[in-house]
């Protein structure tokens, strides 16, 4: 890697002084502080690293050199879920993709050949010539799946999560107004959004809901590989209404 960095700092001596680009010296300091950062940083992130190095640099300098950092590819600019815009090294000849936990939004970053190659043949397949790609993957890392406890409140799950209905907090009216919504216990749901605030949209066969937090909050759901499937792994249509 000290190899890399090496070349990097080279070559960014070479194109920025053959372009003319003005406070070279600052800018380099900049690329270099970059090279260090072993993970994915916002401008203000990478302008509060400098400053703890004793660097007095404008957030907009900043800003702006990691823009022409992106331009000459030594970096690469990501927005990952709508979030911050981050910034990565982009070694030329490297190539990996992303998975983003959307609970502590930690960035795990991976690489597979197996499915590179994929990509290649799906698009040869179809006639596509590819130029550029890129994989993110939303989910919840291995840290925060530990923490949450089996059985939650449906308020406290994610996006994208498929989840069995497994209990209803609440009396009679409650667990009518679910039955009279046509969701029942053993019901297999997917989170459409949940933007922990407001209103929450779920699917289930092929049918969209709106629920209020309110009543998100009485139906207790569980992932769908914890829950005890029948002998044919058939969702549990006849399952008694109850709740505790």
């Amino acid at each position: 890697m000290k190899h890399i960095h090496k070349q990097e700092k080279d070559q960014f001596k070479k194109l920025f002084k053959q372009d003319h680009i003005d406070k070279f010296e600052e800018r380099f300091i900049v690329l270099e502080i970059f090279l260090q950062s072993e993970h994915h940083v916002t401008a203000n992130e990478l302008y509060l690293i400098l400053e703890n190095k004793g660097y007095s640099f404008e957030p907009d300098f900043v800003t702006e050199t990691l823009s022409m950092m992106c331009r000459y590819g030594f970096a690469n600019k990501n927005r990952f879920d709508n979030g911050q815009v981050r910034y990565e090294h982009r070694h030329l000849g490297q190539h990996h993709d992303h998975m983003i936990c959307t609970k502590c939004k930690k960035i795990f970053e991976f690489k597979e050949e197996k499915l590179e190659a994929l990509q290649l043949k799906i698009a040869a397949s179809y006639g596509f010539h590819i130029l550029q790609h890129k994989m993110e993957i939303y989910g919840i890392c291995t840290d925060c799946l530990k923490e949450r406890t089996k059985e939650m409140p449906l308020t406290l799950a994610k996006g994208g999560e498929k989840l069995i209905i497994t209990d209803i907090i609440g009396g009679t009216a409650v667990r009518l107004r679910l039955l009279t919504m046509g969701l029942r216990l053993g019901d297999e749901i997917e989170v459409i959004t949940n933007q922990n605030k407001g209103q929450l949209v779920i699917a289930a066969d092929y049918k969209r809901y709106v629920l209020g937090r309110g009543f998100a909050q009485k139906i207790v759901v569980q992932q769908q590989h914890q829950v005890e499937k029948n002998d044919h792994g058939n969702r549990r249509k006849d399952a008694p209404i109850i709740g505790k």
